[in-house]
């Protein structure tokens, strides 16, 4: 059986506090949400921004710099969906409804493009939820730049 590092006292292995000092016990399971997956839960395709917000709002993460970073490369790629889903996907429909199909670069329709654009987006989403699971920090070309600036502004 361990010992409490606090006092000497002798506890179980399943204790997380000693029962005589109250001193936390090494190896015992942590309180709450790890960084690593704060961080994964950011990238969730269409419901981590929740989870993002949650993030930059709580007092535990205020001052882990690579979750928070997460957090705000997670809304910006989310914000990037809507801009895509609310302006381009209109624009699209309209333009197959009325039958006009003009093509962008490299001949694609508007319709297939604003799929194309959704595809890879959805992409990134589960391409950082891997990176995150790893615990690695890659910044998305333009969205990193502006989370790394977010994170910057707020030290």
């Amino acid at each position: 059986m361990p010992y409490c590092p606090q006092c000497g006292r002798q506890v179980r292995e399943t204790d997380q506090f000693c029962g005589a000092c109250g001193a936390r016990q090494p190896g015992a399971a942590s309180d709450g949400v790890s960084p690593r997956t704060a961080s994964m839960l950011c990238y969730i395709p269409w419901v981590g921004w929740i989870a993002a917000i949650l993030v930059l709002a709580s007092q535990r993460f205020r001052h882990e710099a690579t979750v928070r970073f997460h957090a705000f490369q997670g809304i910006y790629l989310f914000v990037v969906w809507l801009i895509v889903d609310w302006i381009l996907g209109p624009v699209g429909v309209f333009s197959a409804w009325r039958g006009v199909h003009r093509p962008w670069p490299g001949g694609l329709p508007v319709v297939s493009m604003v799929g194309l654009l959704k595809l890879v987006i959805l992409a990134a989403w589960i391409f950082m939820l891997v990176k995150t699971s790893r615990n690695e920090k890659y910044r998305l070309p333009v969205l990193g730049e502006l989370a790394e600036r977010s994170v910057a502004e707020q030290k």
